[in-house]
């Protein structure tokens, strides 16, 4: 009787191909905000102390590493509001994740001129990413509210839409910290009376 072959284990991608990965996405964020469209993948891969080959069978576009760099900021931020969901009350656990948000709306201000060049446009890297900030948002939003912290008569994501709005008239250097403590407002605005001290 044969015998059967022994399905092969799936293995998953090697611990110091993972470390290259992230250090290429760590570096070319930098480099994208300092440089824009400037920034060479040969400068990145240097940066990074990885060779070029290795960038590109991580990346193998331009395009491609544009695009990983901005889903992984993305990322980060959905996994924000569940790590923040899991250590810290509700109604604070949104004020720390509206305080990363801005964060990232830096980053993607510092990444447009690369981020415009992508061939083809951002049009579903945008659409992607406002969905997993939505599900965050209404997340940490919903918990706030179960917790008695704060109301809602209103449309949760028009916070984040005001703090974006303050990040496209800022022109000033400042405007993240301006737009931190807009975060406060927003939150002192929607909280439920007699909770303000909590």
């Amino acid at each position: 009787m044969a015998r059967e072959a022994k399905p092969k284990a799936v293995r998953g991608p090697r611990i110091d191909a993972q470390r290259n990965r992230q250090r290429l996405l760590e570096t070319a964020k930098v480099t994208f905000a300092e440089k824009g469209e400037a920034a060479s993948l040969e400068e990145i891969a240097r940066l990074a102390g990885v060779g070029i080959g290795t960038l590109y069978r991580h990346f193998p576009t331009r395009d491609a590493l544009v695009e990983a760099v901005y889903r992984n900021e993305t990322q980060r931020l959905a996994e924000a509001a569940a790590e923040l969901a899991a250590t810290h009350p509700p109604v604070e656990a949104l004020r720390a994740w509206m305080r990363i948000f801005v964060d990232h709306i830096a980053t993607k201000q510092l990444m447009a001129g690369v981020l415009g060049s992508i061939v083809g446009g951002t049009s579903d890297l945008y659409a992607d990413a406002g969905t997993q900030i939505k599900t965050a948002m209404a997340m940490l939003v919903d918990r706030a509210v179960a917790d008695g912290d704060i109301r809602l008569d209103l449309d949760p994501l028009d916070m984040l839409r005001a703090l974006a709005g303050v990040a496209n008239v800022s022109a000033g250097p400042n405007w993240e910290a301006s737009a931190k403590r807009l975060v406060d407002i927003l939150i002192a605005g929607v909280r439920t009376p007699g909770r303000e001290g909590r």
